[in-house]
């Protein structure tokens, strides 16, 4: 859920963590980059004469040197095949802004919407805090998609007042297992959840990803409802796994986490740890 009523999404480029679960891993880096989908290439040719750099080699397994690209995207605008694509368009604020307010009539009439996603929204604290206010100022609800790894003060100056739901990941709550699956410790993931606690004008929403055998061990979960009753949450949601991201790693010419499971988590089990979760935070 990526929150109430019709919504526009927004994805954002750039990501302090790199989850080895991540299924949206084109998110990862901020600059733009090329996707290639080898099922629709025909190896016409024609992405290898418009590549500036001459990063383009259709004797690669996945055609493009990564060394030499740079994202332009002139080999995906000459692909009519849909072989290849680009990742991230930069956007003014005003011009993000008139795009999204199209749309004005559908928020309202449902109670939607914008989410900013990503990657990681909060990366571009001055960009989104402009186009919050200039959406927030026409009356359209905000939410914000966190992996909780941002500067809180820079937040609650700049971005807060225009907020109206965070929805805020909890993935481990070991710091060296984080560190180890995302890159970073967890620290000041926890510390800001505390702080957001605390603000009484904004709704936030806890989410757990259920990734098996790394976010849903029972001393994982366990934790997990030992914080969430500590802080007094008292609503929560689960995210499934996605194993998309396993290709989508090759698409961008990367090689994917091993050791990932290829299929989504079977109902039943997803299930039944959501059932045990509810237990145990109604236990006193």
């Amino acid at each position: 859920m990526d929150g109430p009523g019709i919504r526009t999404v927004v994805f954002f480029k750039g990501c302090p963590l790199r989850c080895v679960w991540c299924h949206n891993p084109e998110t990862q880096a901020a600059a733009p980059e090329v996707m290639f989908y080898p099922d629709n290439c025909i190896r016409c040719g024609e992405c290898a004469k418009r590549c500036p750099r001459g990063a383009v080699d259709l004797r690669l397994p996945y055609i493009i040197d990564r060394d030499r690209c740079h994202g332009s995207g002139a080999c995906a605008e000459a692909c009519n095949f849909f072989g290849l694509k680009k990742t991230g368009t930069p956007y003014l604020v005003e011009s993000l802004a008139k795009i999204i307010l199209r749309d004005a009539t559908y928020y309202k009439t449902s109670g939607g919407g914008v989410t900013f996603t990503g990657g990681e929204p909060l990366m571009h604290m001055d960009y989104l805090a402009s186009l919050a206010r200039r959406l927030s100022e026409n009356g359209i609800h905000i939410a914000i998609e966190t992996c909780g790894h941002f500067n809180y003060f820079d937040f609650k100056k700049k971005l807060l007042p225009w907020v109206n739901l965070i929805l805020f990941d909890i993935k481990l709550m070991d710091p060296d297992l984080h560190r180890k699956y995302t890159g970073k410790d967890n620290r000041i993931i926890l510390r800001n959840l505390r702080r957001l606690m605390g603000e009484e004008r904004i709704d936030l929403l806890p989410r757990i990803p259920l990734i098996p055998d790394y976010t849903t061990g029972k001393e994982n979960l366990r934790r997990i409802v030992c914080f969430f009753k500590e802080l007094e949450i008292r609503s929560w949601d689960f995210l499934t796994y996605n194993p998309s991201g396993i290709n989508k790693y090759r698409n961008l010419g990367k090689v994917p986490p091993s050791g990932l499971p290829e299929k989504p988590f079977p109902l039943e089990e997803e299930m039944l740890l959501k059932d045990m979760f509810l237990r145990r935070m109604l236990e006193r």
